[in-house]
């Protein structure tokens, strides 16, 4: 211990960590730090977005080729699934479904969306869900926006359904705690991965004849949506960004003594704001939040106060227009029929109008 650089000030430290060369701790309760709300108000999209980078890990590799392959097609009412893998990284082909509405080819081009599937300890389900072929009908949300007229992805987040430990020596969230470990010790976080793997996503809807490329939005409920926020400040091609349910903020999570899912936690980034000034960093373009408000896992005094702290940043960037969001009272950790139609609204509006 005594080799440990206890002499560095808060903010060196902080920054070596976000370098992955430093660890710290926050006292208990601990809200955003001055200096970071300083930041985040001083510093403008760009230069936070070049921090964020540097926190989650560093640039991501030159894309190697998707490499693509087709694996069987179920005819559904109105749609077909494909079913699917392309390469995040050379060697790492992602699991994924496609959905394409019947009527909708290379001539007849349709609008996407990329559907981030929810954590929920489910670790046998990934895209499945999302696509309507297994888990809680209320999730079917790809399959829904399928018989909207949309094209969906739904790919296999990390450690899901056919990503579990290619070993079988970790099941379930011990491999998931391996996984976020060992990016950790190479400098770099689980988010870091997430989102090279959505941008590859969007990478391989862009590719599809079918899609119609400058109208391209995701969805995600709970860790989907925590995945929408993190992936959309990188993601110009995305047009259109919605999160249901998940807007804990470091202040609730170190307050309340919550455990979240590993994508949260990006180290060092406290230095420069707080999980609502990732989201904010969207802007300009159109961002929506659906919470509710008995969710124990976004405790609503914290999230409220970041859904305002999103708003001024939309107010400076000009656009107030393009931030969005939804307090359900007396709503939970859910996808609630109210919670849907602001949904449907919100991608009606931004990539078919």
């Amino acid at each position: 211990m005594d080799d440990l650089p206890f002499s560095l000030d808060r903010r060196t430290l902080l920054k070596q960590l976000a370098a992955g060369s430093a660890l710290t701790g926050l006292a208990a309760g601990e809200h955003l730090p001055t200096h970071a709300a300083e930041n985040a108000t001083i510093m403008t999209p760009d230069e936070m977005r070049a921090r964020l980078q540097e926190c989650l890990g560093g640039l991501w590799p030159e894309p190697c080729p998707l490499a693509p392959k087709h694996r069987e097609t179920i005819a559904k009412d109105g749609y077909r699934i494909e079913s699917l893998t392309y390469e995040a990284e050379t060697g790492d082909a992602i699991p994924a479904m496609l959905l394409v509405p019947d009527g909708v080819d290379a001539d007849h081009p349709a609008p996407a969306v990329a559907v981030w599937h929810q954590h929920a300890g489910q670790y046998h389900l990934g895209k499945s869900e999302p696509a309507g072929l297994d888990g809680n009908p209320m999730h079917h949300t790809g399959a829904a926006l399928a018989k909207l007229g949309y094209v969906v992805l739904c790919p296999d987040a990390l450690c899901f359904e056919e990503r579990q430990d290619p070993t079988g020596k970790l099941e379930k969230g011990n491999f998931e705690r391996f996984e976020f470990l060992r990016y950790v010790v190479n400098g770099k976080s689980m988010a870091w991965k997430n989102i090279l793997d959505m941008r590859r996503a969007i990478d391989f809807l862009e590719s599809r004849p079918e899609v119609q490329a400058d109208r391209i939005g995701c969805y995600g409920h709970s860790m989907g949506s925590t995945h929408a926020w993190l992936v959309g400040p990188f993601e110009p091609r995305l047009k259109a960004v919605l999160g249901n349910c998940c807007l804990p903020t470091y202040s609730a999570i170190h307050e309340h003594h919550l455990l979240h899912c590993f994508p949260n936690f990006v180290p060092g980034w406290l230095e420069y704001g707080d999980t609502p000034e990732i989201a904010a960093l969207i802007a300009p373009r159109a961002l929506h939040l659906n919470l509710g408000e008995t969710d124990g896992g976004s405790p609503i005094g914290h999230a409220r106060e970041g859904v305002d702290r999103i708003a001024a940043a939309y107010e400076r960037a000009g656009v107030p227009q393009n931030f969005t969001h939804f307090i359900e009272p007396d709503t939970g950790h859910v996808l609630s029929e109210a919670m849907w139609e602001k949904t449907k609204d919100f991608f009606a509006r931004h990539l078919q109008a």
